[in-house]
């Protein structure tokens, strides 16, 4: 990655603070998110300061302030873009949050540099400010105010490192989001299989269903915080709807044939799936507002798995109707499909970009499995993974890291097995595995939370 120093001569803009305010904007190195991999870029992030007086549940504002800037850490280092500078190795003690010491930020390696304080205000919230440092200008580049209560402290370490994130590479972050996903327990010939949430770094589990009713492949809505779902029910298949701030749950649609991966359109208001009726899997498309279904494709072949693109004029699928499993794209309307995948071996899940530039997709070649990318005229072809089992790829809201799940082969004795979540980025360098408490498949990235 190269890293291409931008230079951006701006009037200093000072705006009046609210919740979320921008204060200063002027020269900045920035990343090229889009060419080859690189060292990543040295940034110094200070625990941010508090007052030790003022304590919540044992804690004071600057045990808060030192949490906070831990999770901003986290969430940068995980992007595969920077790298936090220990702060064992700070030569500043007593941080100038307002004029640091540049010299002594230099002489650390560190090319950005992050400061900020936290207080508790009378009304129990508290105020967070942090500011982004460009260390050799010597000038601010990024300065903002967030005011939360207490419990959500992670999600101001969120913000603060989505903020950070895009001054520095011109795209957005994508850290104060949610993953929704399939939690596994049980043997391999009696698994359970139930909803589960968490944050994108994989704090805030929560559980969403009992397991009583198996549950699969879970999808967000672009739009909103709702998600779409299957459940057997008395061994029928059924597709719902699942609204996380209401707690509201709908049945979509109990459906005659077999029902296959429901996912909503990019403006969120219509559901596309594939249903088998007598054999045969088509792709139908419901209007969530009349409940109104269309059928898209008409073939002998296994049509399934469809995605819409961001414009919501074009639809990838993939289907075995030339011989052999291949990624296909249609119109909205179901006309003008082409073949876009022509690789060795077969072509599932494919994924539209949030971008719209890319589809991501799984590969199965070789007796390996592969998470890889192509142009959306199916040119351009990378294999970012390869395992056993990786299947099943998701986007970050930015279109910049994929989310999948890898499942590991039982041995003789059905043991083994484990199924991970994992996160990769668009260069196939930065591959993390995201821990859960139990085994986990079938994750879909949230859109950014408001």
């Amino acid at each position: 990655m190269k890293f291409n120093k931008i230079i951006k001569i701006m009037a200093v803009l000072l705006l009046p603070y609210t919740s979320l305010n921008l204060v200063l904007a002027q020269d900045v190195l920035q990343v090229d998110v889009n060419d080859a991999y690189a060292a990543p870029i040295p940034i110094a992030i200070t625990a941010l300061q508090g007052n030790s007086s003022f304590l919540l549940s044992g804690e004071s504002m600057a045990d808060y302030g030192r949490k906070i800037s831990q999770v901003v850490s986290a969430d940068l280092v995980r992007s595969g873009l920077f790298k936090s500078i220990d702060q064992r190795a700070f030569l500043s003690k007593d941080i100038n949050i307002l004029r640091p010491n540049f010299k002594d930020w230099r002489a650390v390696g560190a090319q950005d540099l992050v400061t900020g304080s936290i207080i508790l205000q009378e009304n129990g919230r508290m105020k967070v400010e942090f500011r982004l440092w460009d260390v050799f200008g010597g000038t601010r580049i990024k300065g903002l105010r967030y005011q939360a209560l207490p419990k959500d402290w992670r999600r101001v370490a969120h913000r603060i490192a989505d903020a950070v994130y895009r001054r520095l590479t011109g795209e957005k972050g994508y850290f104060d989001t949610r993953i929704v996903y399939i939690a596994e327990t049980g043997s391999y010939t009696k698994r359970i299989k139930r909803l589960a949430i968490m944050d994108q770094d994989g704090k805030n589990h929560k559980y969403l269903t009992s397991g009583k009713n198996m549950a699969l492949t879970p999808r967000f809505s672009p739009t909103i915080q709702e998600i779409t779902y299957l459940s057997y029910v008395n061994d029928m298949p059924r597709v719902y709807l699942y609204n996380l701030d209401s707690g509201k749950q709908e049945i979509l649609g109990d459906f005659d044939g077999m029902t296959f991966a429901p996912r909503f359109s990019a403006d969120g208001n219509t559901v596309i799936m594939s249903m088998a009726k007598k054999g045969n899997s088509d792709i139908y498309a419901m209007e969530l507002k009349t409940r109104r279904v269309k059928r898209l494709t008409k073939n002998s072949a296994i049509d399934t798995s469809p995605s819409y693109s961001p414009d919501g004029k074009k639809i990838v699928f993939n289907s075995d109707r030339g011989g052999s499993q291949q990624l296909y794209v249609m119109d909205e309307n179901g006309r003008g499909i082409h073949r876009i995948s022509f690789g060795k071996g077969r072509y599932a899940t494919p994924v539209w970009s949030p971008r719209g530039d890319l589809i991501a997709f799984t590969r199965q070649y070789g007796g390996e499995f592969y998470i890889g990318v192509m142009r959306t005229d199916g040119s351009g072809e990378r294999l970012l993974t390869k395992s056993f089992l990786d299947e099943g790829p998701t986007w970050s809201p930015n279109g910049r890291v994929l989310m999948f799940f890898r499942k590991k082969p039982y041995d003789k004795k059905g043991k083994g097995g484990e199924t991970q979540l994992w996160s990769v980025d668009l260069t196939g360098y930065n591959e993390r595995q995201i821990h859960t408490p139990r085994d986990a498949s079938d994750p879909a990235w949230s859109p950014l939370l408001r």
